[in-house]
């Protein structure tokens, strides 16, 4: 077998922008997905049924759908059904905070949930709005109880992200596979997508145990 690792410094600035790609995609969609999945969130919480109705149909579905059928569900099917065409990024942006917005809205829900009920009626007590108690005195404090379990959706998401490479968006693993059916070299290739990925991703698995750590709330 003839292998050829120089390949892999050959194609360097090629891999250093497909990680750049997969970087920006995982931070933008937990921008959108934190603040998205409090929303959803307040929904499932809301006195109203229909809000409440319309909060759960969004967390059993996202959360249900297969995330690759959902990316390509968005980028082959919405522009027919709709006449819109997103770029291949700004759809797999929006395929993932989908998702993750479902799943940081149990998430957040479950933070809450684990929270007094007395600190609820309390801040009602004091002339609060049901609303003006969630912001100011539940979300919070949930959201400290759930910084552990961000963490780790960070982590779980930094490698989903490679999903979107089947739509052509140029993260990491789309470039290294382009650059396997242009060289041929599928071992080096695979082999170096695989450490980058671990490289860059067991640092914040490190991170997220000492997040637990320091802020994993025990009763």
């Amino acid at each position: 077998m003839n292998l050829d690792w120089g390949i892999i410094w050959q194609y360097r600035w090629d891999l250093a922008h497909g990680v750049g790609i997969t970087v920006a995609l995982t931070v933008l969609t937990m921008l959108i997905a934190v603040p998205g999945g409090i929303a959803i969130m307040m929904l499932r919480q809301s006195r109203y049924r229909v809000l409440r109705g319309l909060g759960t149909a969004y967390v059993e579905f996202f959360r249900n759908v297969p995330l690759i059928l959902l990316v390509y569900w968005a980028f082959y099917v919405l522009p027919i059904l709709t006449d819109i065409q997103f770029s291949a990024f700004t759809t797999g942006l929006v395929a993932l905070s989908l998702n993750v917005s479902a799943y940081n809205a149990e998430t957040i829900r479950a933070g809450i949930a684990s929270i007094r009920k007395g600190q609820l009626e309390a801040a009602l007590a004091m002339g609060m709005s049901h609303s003006q108690a969630m912001r100011k005195v539940l979300i919070p404090q949930a959201l400290r109880r759930i910084l552990p379990v961000l963490a780790s959706t960070w982590v779980s998401l930094f490698k989903d992200t490679s999903l979107v490479s089947v739509i052509a968006v140029g993260d990491l693993a789309h470039t290294a596979l382009q650059i396997r059916s242009q060289t041929f070299r599928v071992l080096e290739m695979l082999t170096a997508m695989a450490a980058i990925y671990w490289a860059l991703g067991y640092p914040q698995a490190k991170l997220v145990d000492w997040i637990h750590r320091k802020y994993g709330v025990t009763e």
